[in-house]
């Protein structure tokens, strides 16, 4: 800052700005200010960065909303949940020093909670949903403390925190799949709760623009530390929310300072840096920073000497002064400026430490959640300074390793217990006993009467939702039939079966097409008329191809939820329609469309949490398949996007070759999903290659849903019998490789369609535990080797992917079988070549089924031999895996 050269100049400019607030208020003095910067812009004078504000709370005393509850009562409460938090967790290491747990982060954040479920937040037993909260994962025991004191867990369910296998047991964060009745949203996996929370509020917008689900006044809180916003998906759509005003969301960032081994910002301060992320992105930012201990010092700083101290103490010092205490804080923090420290000589070293942040403030937070919660036309983020292990002493408090301290010293829990005013004796102590009051005192009854007139308890989910129909399988002809001589993509034929559900009279306006600003490449463009894109700001502007029957409309009632170059915000978008009906008790069926390379690979993390909160619905890995995006090259092309399927347990994913294939899956996954209410979710590949689509062999439908059925049986008896299995786009390389083994080699072949190996290998490996556990069972068969059971010769499969994918029904198949597929990174050329290169192609197939028959007996090896020289294969080719 420079030096004031005329400071009576200043002085009269400051006592003119506070005249106008005084005389015409607040509104007119931002006005005149606005002004001023805009002129002085004008006239090229360069302004100081104004993006960020003092070091002090965002709202003065003046503004606060008063707390209208009893304070004492609610620090009573509070301090028992504190307790049992922490007793839990502590607990659960002395049975067991390896389950671990997190004291720190609920110690430092208990009020902000607190306050939340006292005043603010909405249960689901009013008469609209309630409001969606984002708890911060290391804080779970304090939810699960909370719910003690509520009656809602017992003493044995506190002692099994993170024991789940039994089914007694706590989940260690917050997990849906495993307290399907109480956890809403997982997010201890940092970063993913804010990027869910903000394309949740931007879900319920849609829905609400849509005369689906009402909004009304229900919020999405989000609870977050300071040091998850070092992660990209904390941030990285923050400015959507501002961009889409979303009103509806609220941040509570917990900053304490910390993260996991040391300051999150030591040498700056956090705090100031979030808020001009924030205020920047458009956001409403309010601090907590003090609490009102400090008000008197403030009122009295007229020189403006401590909020300069305040200003410049970096983060790295703030922490310092509560871990050393009242007397190091006078000395380091007041010290500094003489003046400071005559301000604070009437205080003890005790009372110096005891000047509060404002994240432990119940009055100050009260006094921001109402400011949030009424502010329009923005999204709001609290910023709360605290102090993490708050309460915790020598063993936690504000130190460095206090995130991964479990346990507390005697000496530091008889500190806690007299600080909190917990009714234990010393002997008590150490068994760290719960503590609950009987149901009809005090304290219980108004917790009680608190949350009832907040629409009951919470954390809650609701299990209980609508079904939605079907449609029958005779609506999906047009696929079922073939393309006739038509030659068209497995993506387009996604896209015909899609324009069918859409005008659906009964689930037609459910169908939720969610894409990445990839639609063109997909053939959706088509779907931009007829359905809109959604935007909350209608369209206010003439697109250039309006005079088109294909136009680029966007509407607030539109349909299709075009998220731009995003995958991981269009995957969060296909999250919160895909929980829906839990959320808004209105199950959407949402179909998220995307380069099937920039999906598990990207958004993999996303794609779990999909699997724990339950979420349904379908992935479309468009442009899928190694070989067949032929131009696109290494960074494109997908030869493993299955594998990655395969590691979330409750996907359920296909790849498809034909479009009867396509409709089958999707028709059933609808009704799995939204009639008979399956937990769980779909990954279909679809390609950009096209070809004929055949008519669907009849009664096919069973099989292709279990992953493998038989697309051409062979047409004769020549003693040399061979079975091709081929996937995705792969398969028509099957068919062509069948032909020519009838047509040159006397081989004749039987090729099926594998439309799932992961199902198959699932299905198979479950079979396989149930005969290893009922020894004196009749043994049940795998579905592969049922369908296998009366074929003869040796197998060969190929795939557009790796060859791990196929490699997973080998232990199934009780003969020769030979797996082909794309091993090494992808490369541009034609798909003939690329097919060559990575040896997926009718001759590598040719190749692969003599050489099964040599090992049969049925052929000699100069019979392959001779077969490679006529393909013009150089056997001495350097293996694609190897470059």
């Amino acid at each position: 800052m420079q030096e004031d050269i005329d400071s009576l100049e200043t002085s009269e400019w400051v006592d003119a700005l506070h005249s106008v607030i005084r005389h015409a208020g607040p509104e007119r003095a931002a006005q005149l200010l606005h002004d001023l910067a805009t002129r002085a812009s004008a006239v090229g004078v360069n302004l100081p960065p104004a993006i960020t504000t003092p070091y002090r709370n965002t709202l003065p005393t003046s503004k606060e909303k008063r707390m209208p509850g009893d304070m004492f009562m609610e620090r009573r409460i509070r301090s028992l949940i504190r307790w049992n938090a922490m007793a839990m967790v502590m607990r659960a290491n002395d049975n067991d020093e390896g389950l671990g747990g997190h004291i720190a982060t609920f110690a430092s954040a208990a009020t902000l909670y607190d306050v939340g479920f006292n005043y603010f937040f909405r249960g689901n037993e009013g008469d609209q949903p309630g409001d969606l909260i984002y708890f911060q994962g290391h804080a779970s025991p304090g939810m699960y403390a909370r719910s003690y004191l509520e009656g809602r867990f017992d003493e044995e369910q506190l002692d099994n925190f993170r024991r789940e296998v039994d089914g007694k047991g706590l989940s260690s964060y917050p997990h849906p799949w495993l307290m399907p009745d109480y956890w809403q949203f997982p997010t201890v996996s940092m970063g993913l709760g804010p990027i869910g929370a903000i394309y949740q509020a931007h879900v319920m917008r849609y829905m609400s623009a849509r005369d689906q689900v009402k909004r009304g006044d229900r919020k999405v809180w989000c609870f977050i530390g300071d040091g998850e916003c070092d992660e990209p998906e904390t941030l990285g759509a923050i400015s959507l929310a501002g961009r889409e005003e979303l009103e509806n969301l609220i941040f509570v960032v917990n900053c304490n300072l910390q993260r996991l081994d040391g300051p999150v910002r030591g040498n700056g301060k956090i705090v100031q840096e979030l808020e001009g992320v924030f205020r920047g992105a458009g956001w409403n930012v309010l601090k907590v920073l003090w609490g009102r201990h400090w008000d008197p010092l403030l009122e009295n700083d007229e020189k403006g000497l401590l909020q300069k101290r305040m200003d410049e103490v970096c983060d790295g010092e703030l922490q310092n002064f509560k871990a050393n205490g009242g007397a190091y804080t006078r000395e380091h923090f007041f010290g500094k400026y003489p003046e400071l420290l005559e301000m604070v000589k009437d205080l003890s070293d005790e009372d110096i430490m005891y000047l509060n942040r404002g994240g432990h403030d119940p009055f100050k937070v009260y006094a921001a959640y109402a400011e949030a919660v009424a502010h329009k036309g923005q999204p709001t983020v609290i910023l709360a300074q605290t102090v993490k292990g708050y309460g915790m002493g020598a063993s936690g408090e504000a130190v460095n390793e206090t995130h991964s301290v479990k346990k507390l010293g005697k000496d530091d829990l008889k500190r806690f217990r007299d600080r909190f005013g917990i009714p234990l004796t010393d002997e008590q102590l150490d068994s760290v006993p719960y503590y609950r009051p009987a149901p009809d005192s005090p304290e219980m009854v108004y917790m009680k009467k608190r949350r009832d007139a907040l629409n009951g308890p919470i954390p809650s989910r609701n299990t209980n939702y609508p079904s939605l129909p079907a449609p029958p399988l005779n609506d999906f002809n047009a696929q079922l039939k073939g393309s006739g001589d038509r030659k068209i993509s497995s993506t387009m034929a996604f896209v015909r079966v899609l324009s069918t559900l859409v005008k659906d009279k009964k689930i037609g306006d459910r169908i939720v097409p969610i894409v990445p600003d990839e639609a063109r490449t997909f053939g959706m463009e088509g779907m931009f008329r007829q359905l809109g894109i959604y935007s909350s700001a209608g369209q206010k502007y003439t697109p250039h191809d309006a005079g088109q029957i294909m136009y680029y409309k966007e509407d607030k009632k539109g349909q299709i939820l075009e998220e731009g170059i995003n995958e991981s915000g269009a995957m969060s978008a296909w999250v919160a329609a895909g929980t829906s009906y839990t959320n808004y008790n209105y199950p959407l069926i949402p179909f998220y469309i995307f380069y099937s390379m920039f999906g598990f690979q990207r958004v993999g993390d996303l794609c779990w949490l999909a699997g724990d909160i339950q979420a349904k619905g379908f992935l479309i890995g468009a442009t899928a398949g190694r070989t067949t995006l032929n131009g696109e090259g290494l960074q494109h092309q997908d030869g493993h996007s299955l594998i990655l399927a395969s590691t979330v347990p409750n996907c359920k994913s296909y790849d498809p070759c034909y479009s009867f294939e396509l409709a089958v899956i999707i028709q059933d996954g609808i009704k799995r999903m939204f009639e008979d209410q399956e937990n769980c979710y779909y990954y279909i590949t679809a390609m950009n290659e096209n070809y004929q689509h055949p008519e669907m062999p009849k009664g096919a439908e069973e099989d292709i849903i279990k992953g493998m059925y038989k697309l051409k049986a062979g047409k004769k008896k020549t003693g040399k019998k061979v079975q091709l299995l081929g996937g995705g786009t792969i398969l028509r390389e099957v068919e062509a490789a069948a032909e020519i083994l009838r047509s040159d080699y006397d081989v004749d072949a039987d090729v099926w369609s594998l439309t799932s190996v992961n199902e198959l290998a699932r299905e198979g490996q479950s079979v396989e535990r149930w005969n290893m556990l009922h020894p004196e069972s009749e043994p049940k068969v795998p579905f592969v080797t049922k369908q296998l059971a009366d074929s003869k010769g040796p197998i060969i499969a190929a795939t557009d992917y790796i060859k791990t994918y196929a490699e997973q029904i080998r232990p199934f198949i009780d003969r020769e079988y030979i797996v082909l597929g794309t091993d090494g990174f992808g490369r541009s050329d034609t798909r003939s070549k690329l097919r060559e290169h990575f040896e997926v192609n009718r001759k590598y197939i040719v190749i692969a089924a003599l050489s099964g028959l040599v090992k049969e007996g049925k052929l000699k090896p100069a019979d392959v031999t001779k077969a490679i020289k006529d393909f013009g294969i150089d056997p001495e080719k350097i293996d694609p895996m190897a470059l």
